[in-house]
This record gives C-alpha cells, structure tokens and sequence, in this order.
C-alpha cells in the first residue's frame, strides 16, 4: 500500500475512534441524567389508585431507579395470652382480626428496626386461613378491619399493591394470618 492510503487510513481509523469515544461519552451522561431522574420523572414511589375505586389497595406501585427493594419474610401472629396452649387460635389473638393487627405490629417493629415505616411498604401478600367461627371460610372482613388500622389512614394513606388468598393451613393451626411484605427504601 502507497504511502499516502496508510496515511489516509489512519487518519479515518483515528477519526473514527474519536467519534466512537465520544459517542460513548455522550451515552455515558445521558445514562447519568437518566438515573438521575433528570428526565422530569419523580424520583418518589408513585401509587397508582384503582380507577372509580375507593378499596384500600393501590392498583399498581412504580419504584424509581436508584431504590433499594426490601423483601421481609412472612410473619404470623405473635403470643398474646401464653396461658393458653399453642394450638389455640386464643393465644395469638382469637380470630382473624385480633391476628392481622398482631402480624402488622410485629412487621410494623420489624421496619422501625431496618430505619423503614408502613409508608415504604409497597407489595403484600396476604395468607388466610378458613375461620371455624365463620363456617371454614377465610374472614377477609376480620382481616380487612385489621388492615386498614395500618393503610389508608390519616396518618399513614400510603396503600400496597396487594394479594390476599384463602389457603389450607399455616404451620400452625390456631393461625389464621400470615402477611409478607416488600418494602422500598429511597436514596438518600
């Protein structure tokens, strides 16, 4: 090759490798403005309402980037009367209700301890159980007077996503809630 076409190649070679670096550079700072949120869109958690709805639910949960999601276990109903045996649905509360506010205390603490609240709570998942007391249906009134002494309150309206389903049994027979929950956890 004449020495004037490997100059010419180099030349294009350089140029193009100029453009490519900037061109990544450029990609690079729009990555960044986008993480950033500095597209316009809200760097909060936004709940989406059920249209023409007022049930305590929020249809769908958008997380922004840069949110840490915190998955916590399933909880059951804590002991509230130890005199009475393990296998009664009376030392953890007596019926759905009493045990729903027991699981949403104790995951209620459970937040406090990891520096979160009800209000970051954006996904739950709500186990019931038949309710002898109700004809071995699940009691989703019970269940829901519970729940709505934590969500959709003054002082705390953020609502979840959520599921709630009638299963067979928990590990323990006297049980008739476990809820798990997933929280969010902005930057700061």
């Amino acid at each position: 090759m004449p020495p004037s076409h490997r100059t010419s190649s180099r030349t294009a070679l350089r140029t193009w490798m100029t453009l490519a670096a900037a061109a990544a550079a450029i990609s690079t700072l729009a990555g960044c403005a986008s993480s950033s949120m500095g597209d316009g869109r809200s760097q909060s958690v936004v709940r989406h309402g059920i249209p023409g709805s007022n049930f305590p639910i929020s249809n769908a949960v958008e997380i922004p980037p840069g949110a840490t999601t915190v998955y916590l276990s399933g909880q059951v109903p804590p002991v509230v009367d130890a005199s009475k045996p393990a296998n009664d649905p009376a030392a953890y509360g007596g019926d759905t209700r009493a045990q729903t506010i027991g699981v949403l205390t104790t995951i209620d603490k459970q937040l406090k301890a990891m520096g979160l609240t009800m209000k970051d709570v954006v996904k739950m998942q709500v186990f019931l159980v038949a309710d002898p007391a109700k004809g071995n249906k699940m009691d989703f009134a019970g269940f829901m007077q519970g729940y709505t002494q934590f969500f959709g309150t003054a002082e705390q309206p953020n609502l979840p996503s959520r599921s709630a389903f009638q299963i067979a049994a928990l590990a323990n027979p006297a049980w008739y809630v476990e809820i798990e929950v997933t929280a969010v956890r902005m930057p700061k």
